[in-house]
C-alpha cells in the first residue's frame, strides 16, 4: 500500500463517508459496497439498505458476455456477524446476503482515497473492458450550502478494450427504507430519470418521515420500479435472472395500495434504474448517478427528560435540518445535483488538486484531508437556522457526548478555516445559549436550541478556549461587528475567572494563574496551578485584550494585559521544572479539597483516596501532552508568546522523549485501546523515572487519542522539532491503514471524532500561515522547502487559493472568492529584497520593508487572479 492507494487487505476497514455537511452520509466500502446508511438523523454504523448497489453487464450483438455487481471481494468475517437477531443471519450463518458476496463480482479492485474523492478500479478476466467508479460530495471551502447537499455522487467510467462495439449497462439498485409503508416510482422529466422512494403513511412532521431518490442524466434508461415480490430468495433470484437477460429491463409495477408482505427474511422492496450505452473499440464513456435523501425532521432523542423540559420552556422538541430548508425533497436535490454537477465537481476538484498539490509531506496531506471527512459524518448537524452543531463522536446508533462540547471542539481547526461562517455560528450559539448570568460557560449546548444550559460546572479549557477561538474567527473574517455583538458575554466569561460567584475559585486575586478547581476535557478536575489550563487562561487574556482595544475599551484591555503579564512571569518561573511544564500540587494535602465541599458537591468523596492518602486524578510531576496547548493555539492564530519560547521548545522535546512510544508492546493501558502491538503514538501523560506518579493519575493517561497527538505533533513542528513531529505524524496515520482501522474515521469517544480535526493545523504549521483580515494582511513563513520550492493551499473567510515561492519570486493565487489585501508577508532569506509587485501583469504601487509588501491602496484579488512578487 502506498499513501492514498489501498489494495487487498488494506481495503477491509474502509468506509468512505459521502454526504453533505449536516446531512448524514452513505459509506463507500473499500470493495465498492454501499454501507453505513447514516442519513436518517442518527448514526447507523454497520447498516445496509436492502440490496442497494451498482452492477454492470456487457453484451455483443444481443448476446450476454458478462454481468456482475460493481464490488470487489468481500472482506470481514466469513462465519457471520455477532448481534444479528434475525433467523438465518448472524454468527454461524455466514456473511449477510445483502452484502452480495454470493453474487458474481470483480476479482481485483483497488481503492484510491484523496478526500473528498474516492476512486475504485475493478478488473476481472471475465469482464470485457476497464471499469472504475469515482464517488464524492461537493466540498467547496467557504460554500457551506453546496457542501451541504444531501447527496452521494457516483461516476462510473467504462472503456471498451475489445476490437468490436459493445453494449454496456450500468445498474443502480436502491432499497426501500420504509418497507411496507413505502412506494417506488420512476419518472422522466426530459432531462433526468429519477427513481423516487417515498411514503404516504408517515406524517410529514414525524421524525421517521422522508424520501430518497436515485437519479441519472443518462439519456437511454430502463428500470424496474419493483423487484419481484415473493418468499424465500425470490426477489434476488429474479433480479439476477433479469440482469442476465440481454437487453433492457422490463418494468414491474405494484399499485401503492398493494403492500409488501415480509417473507420472514425481513426484506423490503428494491428497485433499479439502468443506463444503457454503446462503446466503440477503445472508447471511454461515463455514467452519472446520484443518490439523494431528505429526512427533514430532527429531534433530541438522546435525553429521556427532554420532552418535559422543552414543554416547560415552551419549545417543541423538533426542528428541521438546514438542508431541508434549501431543497424541498430528494427529487429537488437530485435535479440540482445533476444540473450543477460540472460546477460542483469542478470547484471540488479545484480544491482537492490545490490541497494535494501542496509540497507538504504526503503523510501530512493525508492527515489533513482524511479528518476533513468528520464534517460529512453523522457527528455534524446543521440546525434550522444554519447553525453548526456537533457531537464529540458517534456510536453505532446514537451520537456520543452531545452539545458541541467546547473543550473537544477546541482542537478542531478544519471547519474554522474552510467554512468560517459555520464556525462563527458555533461561537454565536455558545455565547447566546450556554453562558450563565455570572459568566460561567457550561460547555454543552442543549437541544432543541433555546433550552437552558446544564447545571454542571463550567470547564476552564472550554471557557477560555472559546475566547481564543473567537479571536481566531475574528481575524479570519475581519468581521468586527460580529465580534461586537458577542463582546458583552465574552467579557463576562473572562471576568468569571476572578468573580466571587465562581465557586471553583479559579483566580480570585487576578494573578493570571488558575489556582482552584478546574474542570477539563479529561473529564475530571485539576487542583492547583498547571500550565495546561493556565495556558488557556493566559491566551484568553491576551486575545481579549486585543479585542477590547478594537472595541474601544482601552481600560479593560490594559487590565487584561497586566493580569496576563503577572501570570506569564509566574508560570514561566514556577511551572517549568527545568525540563517541562507541570502541575504545582501537593497530592497528599487533603485540605485542598475541603474548601470545595458543599452539600451538592462532595469533592472529598470523589477525589480523596483514603487508602493511598492522595488526591486522585492529578498530573503531579507528569508530562501531560497538553501542557502547552495554549501556546499551540496562540501560534496558529498569531497571538504571539504565551510561554517562554526556549522553555517551550525544551518542554516539547521532553514530551516527545517521554510520551512518544514507538511500540506499544511493553506499555500497560487500562483504558481504551487506540494503539496496539508495534503501533506507535503519544500517550496522554507519562512520568519520567524519578518523578512521583499519583497512585490514581489523571484519566486516560495511557491512551493515544489523535486530537491530542495532532496538537502536540504540530506544536513540535512549530518549535523546530521537525523530525520529532514527523515521527508522531507518521505513527498516527500508520495506525489508520485500511486494514486495522478506517483511514477516514479517527476514533476516540466513538467514531468520526471531532477532535481529530486538529490535524488541519499541519497545513498552517508547515506554511507558517499568518492572517489578519481585520487589517487585510496575510503571510507565509514555511518551515521547510523541497527542491527550492514551496507551494501550499490556504483558506480564509472570503477566499481560498494557493501560495508558492521560489528563490526569485512568490505567487499568491486566488482560486475561489475574493480577497481584500493591504499587506503580504513573504519568507525572504539571505538578504533578499522585494523588487516588484504585479496583479495579473499590472504593476502595483507598493512599499517594502524586510519581508513585507504594503500596497498603496487595498487590493481586491478576485478568483482567477494572480499576485506576483519578484525578489
Amino acid at each position: 500500500m502506498s499513501r492514498f492507494d489501498y489494495t487487498d487487505a488494506h481495503t477491509a476497514e474502509i468506509s468512505f463517508p459521502i454526504g453533505g455537511i449536516g446531512t448524514g452520509c452513505i459509506g463507500l466500502a473499500g470493495n465498492g459496497r454501499l454501507i453505513d446508511w447514516e442519513i436518517f438523523n442518527k448514526p447507523n454504523k454497520g447498516s445496509v439498505n436492502g440490496f442497494s448497489h451498482f452492477a454492470v453487464k456487457a453484451e455483443r450483438a444481443g448476446q450476454l458476455l458478462d454481468a456482475r455487481v460493481l464490488n470487489g471481494e468481500l472482506t470481514g468475517s466469513y462465519t457471520g456477524l455477532f448481534g444479528r437477531p434475525w433467523f438465518f443471519e448472524g454468527y454461524g450463518w455466514g456473511p449477510l446476503r445483502e452484502s452480495l458476496g454470493g453474487m458474481p463480482h470483480f476479482e481485483q479492485h483497488s481503492f484510491k482515497g484523496e478526500y473528498p474523492f474516492a476512486e475504485i478500479t475493478f478488473s476481472d478476466h471475465n469482464f470485457p473492458g476497464n471499469i472504475s467508479l469515482i464517488a464524492f460530495n461537493p466540498f467547496i471551502p467557504t460554500n457551506e450550502d453546496d457542501s451541504g447537499l444531501p447527496a452521494a455522487f457516483f461516476e462510473i467510467s467504462l472503456t471498451n478494450t475489445t476490437e468490436t462495439p459493445l453494449d454496456y449497462t450500468v445498474v443502480g439498485v436502491l432499497g426501500n427504507v420504509f418497507r411496507s409503508q413505502g412506494f417506488n416510482e420512476v419518472s422522466h422529466d426530459g432531462q433526468y430519470h429519477m427513481l423516487h422512494i417515498g411514503t404516504s403513511d408517515i406524517a410529514t412532521d414525524a421524525f421517521e418521515y422522508g424520501d430518497l431518490t436515485l437519479a441519472t442524466d443518462a439519456p437511454d434508461c430502463s428500470y424496474q420500479e419493483y423487484w419481484y415480490r415473493g418468499t424465500w430468495t425470490d426477489a434476488l433470484e429474479i433480479y439476477w435472472r433479469d440482469l442476465m437477460k440481454p437487453g433492457k429491463f422490463q418494468n414491474r409495477h405494484y399499485p401503492r395500495e398493494k403492500r409488501f408482505v415480509s417473507s420472514g427474511w425481513h426484506e423490503r422492496d428494491n428497485a433499479n434504474l439502468a443506463a444503457h450505452l454503446t462503446l466503440a473499440p477503445g472508447e471511454t464513456r461515463c455514467v452519472r448517478f446520484v443518490i439523494t435523501w431528505n429526512f427533514p425532521n430532527n429531534r433530541n432523542y438522546w435525553q429521556h427528560d427532554v420532552d418535559e423540559r422543552a414543554k416547560a420552556a415552551g419549545i417543541p422538541n423538533a426542528w428541521k435540518n438546514y438542508y431541508a430548508t434549501q431543497w424541498e425533497n430528494s427529487r429537488v436535490s437530485a435535479h440540482y445535483a445533476l444540473q450543477e454537477w460540472d460546477r460542483l465537481y469542478g470547484a471540488t476538484k479545484l480544491f482537492k488538486d490545490s490541497l494535494f498539490g501542496s509540497t507538504l509531506p504526503l503523510v501530512a496531506i493525508d492527515a489533513i484531508s482524511a479528518t476533513m471527512s468528520v464534517l460529512k459524518s453523522p457527528t455534524i448537524l446543521r440546525l434550522q437556522d444554519g447553525t453548526l452543531y456537533g457531537w464529540e463522536g458517534v456510536g453505532e446508533t446514537e451520537g456520543c457526548c452531545y452539545g458541541s462540547c467546547t473543550h473537544v471542539w477546541n482542537y478542531a481547526q478544519t471547519q474554522a478555516f474552510l467554512f468560517p461562517r459555520l464556525e462563527r455560528s458555533m461561537r454565536t450559539a455558545n455565547y447566546r445559549y450556554n453562558v450563565d448570568p455570572d459568566g460561567g460557560s457550561h460547555f454543552r449546548i442543549q437541544l432543541p436550541i433555546g433550552l437552558k444550559y446544564s447545571n454542571f460546572r463550567p470547564c476552564a479549557d472550554g471557557q477560555f478556549g472559546d475566547v481564543m477561538k473567537t479571536y481566531r474567527d475574528w481575524k479570519i473574517s475581519g468581521d468586527t461587528e460580529w465580534l461586537r455583538s458577542l463582546w458583552p458575554t465574552i467579557k463576562k466569561t473572562i471576568e468569571f475567572a476572578w468573580s466571587d460567584k465562581n465557586r471553583d475559585l479559579w483566580d480570585p486575586e487576578k494573578t493570571g494563574v488558575l489556582w482552584g478547581r478546574q474542570h477539563h476535557t479529561l473529564d475530571m478536575e485539576l487542583f492547583g496551578p498547571n500550565a495546561w489550563l493556565t495556558g488557556f487562561y493566559l491566551g484568553a487574556l491576551k486575545a481579549a485584550a486585543e479585542m477590547a482595544e478594537a472595541l474601544d475599551e482601552p481600560k479593560f484591555a490594559q487590565e487584561l494585559r497586566s493580569i496576563f503579564a503577572r501570570g506569564k512571569i509566574w508560570a514561566d518561573d514556577h511551572l517549568f521544572n527545568g525540563e517541562y511544564y507541570g502541575q504545582v500540587v501537593d497530592i497528599k494535602d487533603y485540605s485542598l479539597l475541603e474548601k470545595f465541599d458543599r452539600e451538592d458537591d462532595r469533592t472529598t468523596e470523589m477525589y480523596w483516596s483514603a487508602e493511598h492518602g492522595e488526591i486522585k486524578y492529578q498530573i503531579g510531576e507528569g508530562v501531560e501532552i497538553d501542557m502547552l496547548i495554549g501556546q499551540w493555539h496562540a501560534n496558529l492564530y498569531g497571538l504571539g508568546e504565551i510561554f517562554d519560547p526556549e522553555q517551550t521548545k525544551t518542554a516539547l522535546a521532553a514530551t516527545f522523549r517521554y510520551n512518544f512510544k514507538s511500540t506499544m508492546r511493553n506499555e500497560y493501558n487500562p483504558w481504551r485501546l487506540f494503539s496496539l502491538n508495534d503501533e506507535g503514538g503519544l500517550v496522554i501523560c507519562a512520568w519520567p523515572e524519578g518523578r512521583i506518579k499519583p497512585m490514581i493519575p489523571v484519566p486516560y493517561s495511557q491512551e493515544t487519542m489523535t486530537g491530542f497527538e495532532w496538537a502536540a505533533a504540530i506544536h513540535m513542528l512549530q518549535a523546530g522539532l521537525i523530525d520529532e513531529g514527523m515521527q508522531c505524524v507518521e505513527a498516527i496515520r500508520n495506525r489508520y491503514d485500511g486494514e486495522k482501522r478506517n483511514p477516514w474515521n479517527e476514533i476516540e469517544c466513538g467514531s468520526n471524532y471531532a477532535r481529530a480535526m486538529a490535524s488541519f493545523g499541519l497545513l498552517n504549521a508547515f506554511s507558517g500561515f499568518q492572517f489578519d483580515m481585520v487589517s487585510g494582511v496575510i503571510g507565509f513563513a514555511p518551515i521547510r522547502m523541497e527542491a527550492g520550492e514551496f507551494r501550499v493551499f490556504w483558506s480564509l473567510d472570503s477566499a481560498w487559493g494557493e501560495f508558492s515561492t521560489r528563490e526569485s519570486y512568490s505567487v499568491l493565487k486566488v482560486l475561489y472568492g475574493e480577497l481584500r489585501l493591504t499587506e503580504l508577508q513573504l519568507p525572504l532569506t539571505n538578504g533578499q529584497q522585494i523588487q516588484s509587485a504585479a496583479l495579473n501583469d499590472e504593476t502595483i504601487t507598493h512599499s517594502a520593508n524586510d519581508n513585507t509588501v504594503r500596497f498603496a491602496k487595498a487590493l481586491s484579488v478576485k478568483a482567477g487572479s494572480t499576485l506576483t512578487i519578484q525578489h
